[in-house]
């Protein structure tokens, strides 16, 4: 008996405007969460370091690292996420996909907000922690594929690449509010306070953020318009010999494309305050503030950036910001390590940081969702995006810190920047100019 072959996949329609504006905010609140809980994971990794990975008498730095290979493992985890949820939304629906996501990655965030530290339960309380940081995760693989799909294939003709942009805006957002709580905590709340139950608090506030995301997404219509038609569920979502070869390349080349964003996103917005405080040696206000400082450039380039792709192409404002970031990333940085540098210089150098990433990120879930049938949308820019962040992104903490204490060389991170941006510049070369001009497939 042979299996039924996929139905055909009718072209997005034009979605009407309250439609639109529905699927971009409950698109965009589940990547706001995600975000807001990798970077306070990222903010407070010295914090949770001392808490759950160094036990009496360790070493800081080892403790450190411990705590970056639990990040970069829940990395991991993404692509088994985007690959079952992608699956998931690709045959049954993009709304109860964001539906499971939002509900998973709520729970995780906050049950790590009441977990007990090492020095309550002892060894078991690292290995909870990954735990839960590998169900986020999971998660955190299906919500992009998902929340991107629905996001562009909603979007008003020639607007793709803006409404896809705010995917990556409210991961500035995310970020942003992140290092906004950490900002607030570390001012109002004493060293041990902050050490001894002020960490969990930025946690145990995704609760409410995850409830008010929810109701944004069970109020999607059940078949999303303009959401292509489903194949059968008997179907498999990747069909065997020519497509699924297509597939697969269109995924390889998507992690060529994004490693330069994901590397050098987290480098400047997620691993630097750590980074400067184990070795420059700066507070953790100081370090918090300079990541403010990065987010806010990252922020301001990349609703520009998005639109500006939908008028002259995604590939001409991608290579620009791999090109800006390749160039510049150690110039940048010599200018934040100068002690006898202006502070003005410091922050100014940190925002165009952040502005060169953005122009990478604007465009970038457009360009992922150009690559990719409706068919296998969710999975196939799901499966890019996650495998480049989990090599790229997850380890970039873990990569640094390690490199730096056995090289002592503090220009790690620029030169991690730089190497992954320059590879990107060759990727996205190969796109075609006129992808953003042409229909969803």
């Amino acid at each position: 008996m042979t299996t039924p072959a996929p139905g055909p996949v009718r072209p997005p329609a034009t979605a009407r405007p309250d439609e639109a504006r529905r699927a971009l905010v409950a698109g965009s609140v589940g990547n706001f969460i995600e975000w807001y809980e990798f970077g306070i994971y990222g903010y407070f990794a010295t914090v949770i370091a001392a808490q759950f990975f160094t036990p009496e008498g360790g070493s800081a730095v080892e403790g450190l690292v411990k705590a970056y290979a639990s990040f970069a493992l829940a990395f991991f985890f993404r692509p088994v996420g985007a690959a079952v949820f992608g699956r998931f939304g690709d045959r049954v629906g993009r709304r109860p996909a964001l539906v499971l996501v939002v509900c998973l990655m709520t729970g995780a965030t906050a049950m790590i907000g009441a977990l007990p530290t090492y020095a309550s339960i002892g060894a078991a309380a690292p290995w909870l922690l990954t735990l839960l940081r590998i169900l986020q995760g999971l998660s955190a693989g299906g919500e992009f594929g998902g929340a991107v799909s629905v996001m562009t294939e909603c979007a008003p003709p020639g607007r793709r690449g803006l409404y896809g942009a705010w995917q990556s805006f409210t991961v500035a957002l995310g970020l942003l509010a992140g290092a906004g709580v950490a900002v607030v905590l570390a001012s109002v709340l004493t060293t041990s306070q902050l050490h001894g139950w002020g960490w969990r608090v930025p946690f145990l506030l995704t609760l409410p953020l995850g409830l008010v995301a929810l109701r944004l997404r069970l109020r999607l219509p059940p078949d999303e318009p303009p959401a292509p038609a489903r194949p059968a569920l008997t179907a498999p979502a990747l069909v065997p010999g020519r497509r699924s070869a297509e597939t697969v390349r269109a995924v390889a080349s998507g992690i060529g494309r994004m490693m330069g964003w994901s590397a050098a996103g987290y480098t400047f917005l997620v691993v630097l305050p750590s980074y400067l405080q184990s070795t420059l040696g700066t507070t953790f206000q100081q370090a918090l503030l300079g990541t403010v400082l990065a987010n806010l450039g990252f922020a301001a380039s990349i609703l520009p950036a998005g639109g500006l792709s939908d008028r002259i192409g995604r590939r001409a404002v991608m290579v620009a910001g791999a090109l800006l970031v390749a160039v510049l990333a150690l110039p940048l940085l010599h200018v934040v390590q100068d002690p006898d540098g202006s502070p003005y210089a410091k922050g100014a150098a940190l925002f165009a940081a952040g502005a060169c990433v953005g122009l990478m990120a604007g465009p970038g879930p457009a360009m992922l969702a150009e690559m990719f049938p409706a068919r296998v949308r969710c999975t196939g820019l799901g499966l890019a995006y996650a495998l480049s962040n989990a090599v790229f992104a997850g380890c970039a903490g873990l990569i640094i810190t390690e490199v730096a204490e056995r090289t002592g060389d503090v220009d790690v991170p620029g030169y991690y920047a730089a190497a992954t941006c320059a590879v990107s510049v060759a990727a996205l070369l190969t796109l075609r100019g006129d992808d953003h001009e042409r229909a969803l497939r």
